[in-house]
């Protein structure tokens, strides 16, 4: 996949991006139909500084709602949720010697899992840039 992510900052909302009310964030599918998943910069905030990221298994189906996988900060651990169903098509690897990018490219190098085999109907029905911003504020 091409990295084509917008710049960092916790107060520039990519409007590319879709959002989960829980504060997740899913590109759109690529020429593959594969998307890809993190959590925002709203929610790395929350959180702290991240400490250990938990990811659901390459290969892995999962279904839109249900906790795949944990963010462990200074803070606290919260629960990351599957923003939609599909299969999980490969992780953030990077993540696991450097979890801290989760808080210094949300959008960027931080981002968590690819899914692969989703609706692209259910991506277009996740919060856009504005419908985000409107329940963070």
């Amino acid at each position: 996949m091409a990295d084509d992510t917008p710049s960092e900052g916790t107060s520039e909302l990519p409007s590319a991006l879709r959002y989960t009310a829980e504060h997740e964030w899913v590109r759109p599918p690529d020429a593959d139909g594969v998307v890809r998943v993190g959590i925002t910069a709203y929610a790395q905030d929350a959180l702290g500084d991240v400490v250990f990221v938990q990811l659901p298994d390459a290969g892995s189906s999962v279904e839109a709602g249900a906790s795949i996988g944990e963010v462990e900060s200074t803070k606290s651990v919260s629960e990351v949720y599957a923003p939609l169903t599909g299969v999980v098509r490969a992780v953030n690897e990077a993540l696991e010697a450097n979890p801290e990018l989760v808080n210094s490219a949300p959008y960027g190098e931080g981002w968590m899992f690819e899914l692969e085999g989703v609706d692209a109907a259910a991506v277009d029905a996740l919060l856009d840039a504005r419908a985000y911003r409107s329940i963070t504020s």
